[in-house]
């Protein structure tokens, strides 16, 4: 790994890390994180049988976000989920306590727990996502972490990250300033884009992982993978041979 950021330590003060992931929120906002995420979900929703529409309510599923910081992404896309008629019941991953406490505030029901050892059954959750949390570990650990979450997700994965890129670094340097951001959050935005991945990088994890994604760049130097898990790939496969 290179570097330490804040959010890499469970134990960091907690007054720092709320500060921390508002900067962050706003970095979502402005740069295309909570986007990336969203953009990611919406072909699922589509697809989604959306009972809300026929004057049934609405559909009912379970969105799990590995690293979920503040809860924001997560309750953007349940926006999003509200207008293809799909509510969410948000579920939030954190190992950090201060960070688990926003989530709960925000809405979610936030779990104290490591992402490598989720405590869900195989297909227990309709999706999961996480943004920016696989550059936060070794690539080894990445890889086991993707299939974990394979395994746990019924209808979709998304996970977003960020595209390794010296002007990023320099253009969040610039933007943080401006923004009026505490000093560990500039040193963080620039660490996490140096621990970045190139689309091949990504790829090579995906595969190591046993998903047939394939990773995106996007808007805001993010790099994106979504795919439905591998009971839908088997029940697809079973249903074009009938």
């Amino acid at each position: 790994m290179i570097g330490a950021e804040l959010l890499d330590d469970p134990h960091a003060e907690p007054a720092a890390v709320r500060a921390q992931l508002a900067d962050i929120a706003r970095l979502n906002r402005l740069f295309g994180g909570t986007r990336a995420i969203v953009d990611g979900l919406e072909p699922f929703f589509q697809a989604g049988t959306g009972e809300g529409g026929r004057g049934k309510g609405p559909e009912r599923w379970t969105l799990l976000d590995v690293g979920t910081g503040g809860g924001d992404i997560p309750c953007a896309a349940a926006t999003c989920a509200r207008r293809h008629g799909i509510a969410l019941s948000l579920v939030g991953i954190e190992r950090i306590p201060a960070a688990a406490r926003l989530a709960r505030a925000a809405g979610l029901t936030a779990v104290l727990a490591d992402g490598g050892a989720l405590p869900l059954g195989p297909g227990t959750v309709d999706v999961v996502i996480a943004s920016q949390v696989l550059h936060h570990l070794p690539r080894e650990l990445a890889v086991r972490w993707i299939a974990s979450f394979d395994r746990v997700a019924r209808r979709a994965v998304v996970l977003a990250d960020l595209r390794r890129s010296r002007l990023a670094m320099a253009g969040v340097w610039m933007a943080s300033l401006g923004l009026g951001f505490r000093r560990q959050t500039r040193h963080d935005a620039v660490l996490s884009l140096r621990r970045g991945y190139t689309r091949r990088e990504f790829n090579a994890m995906l595969t190591s992982a046993g998903v047939p994604a394939v990773a995106q760049y996007r808007p805001g130097c993010r790099i994106v993978a979504a795919w439905a898990p591998i009971d839908i790939r088997r029940q697809s496969l079973l249903n074009t041979d009938v």
